[in-house]
């Protein structure tokens, strides 16, 4: 299997009736500023480099946001930030993320999520995390030149860890706390875990996640690469 055929196997899933009810809900209803598109509304899978050494993961797709366009971090305003930062970093080919024929490509880094269905109010349960788990772990098989993983909040960064200790490596006990920065090396052959606040909106318009922070993720990420 690659990434492509995987990808057509995530849009398909059904696994969880609660998010397959909300996302379809969803794009039939729309909003009302996206009245006239017609809504991706189904599971979204990864987008980028396949070669790629760095993967940024976040919780779920917005309802309009990836839930519209069918693709991570794509027409919303978490996906502004993360784009404009993966711009300066030198990992996008351009700063904005509108649709998926915008024309934008991602080098040396993909970007995918816990959970590939918009949940209501944005927040899965446990059980769906847990069901739509097995996706993000066939992307850990299939992209083999991961040396660096960015999770964006403490679900992504818990689910991470999780992921790589049931897979044997040396996660430290407790289990590291997650904070915006926090790294974890799990050793060598395996990634680094580099954690960063979610540019959600609750964490932009507060303050808690400026541009220059989120951009010192990427920096940061990049010097491992280099």
């Amino acid at each position: 299997m690659d990434l492509d055929s995987l990808g057509t196997e995530i849009t398909a899933c059904r696994r969880c009736p609660r998010l397959v009810a909300w996302r379809e809900q969803v794009a039939v209803e729309k909003r009302a500023a996206y009245r006239d598109e017609d809504y991706w509304g189904r599971p979204v899978p990864g987008f980028g480099d396949p070669l790629a050494r760095l993967l940024i993961v976040g919780l779920a797709p917005a309802a309009h946001g990836a839930n519209r366009t069918g693709r991570m971090f794509t027409g919303d305003r978490s996906g502004d930030w993360l784009y404009r930062a993966l711009h300066r970093a030198g990992f996008a080919s351009q700063p904005q993320s509108t649709r998926r024929s915008d024309g934008l490509t991602l080098t040396d880094a993909f970007v995918t999520s816990i959970v590939r269905c918009a949940p209501p109010a944005n927040k899965p349960t446990a059980q769906e995390r847990e069901t739509c788990g097995p996706w993000l772990e066939a992307e850990l098989d299939l992209l083999e030149h991961l040396e660096v993983v960015v999770p964006l909040g403490g679900m992504a960064f818990a689910q991470i860890l999780r992921i790589y200790a049931e897979r044997g490596a040396p996660v430290p006990t407790p289990r590291p706390r997650f904070g915006h920065g926090a790294e974890v090396d799990l050793g060598t052959g395996l990634p680094v875990i580099v954690a960063s606040y979610h540019p959600s909106q609750q964490n932009t318009f507060t303050g808690r996640l400026t541009e220059p922070m989120l951009d010192a993720i990427f920096r940061r990420a990049h010097e491992m690469l280099a």
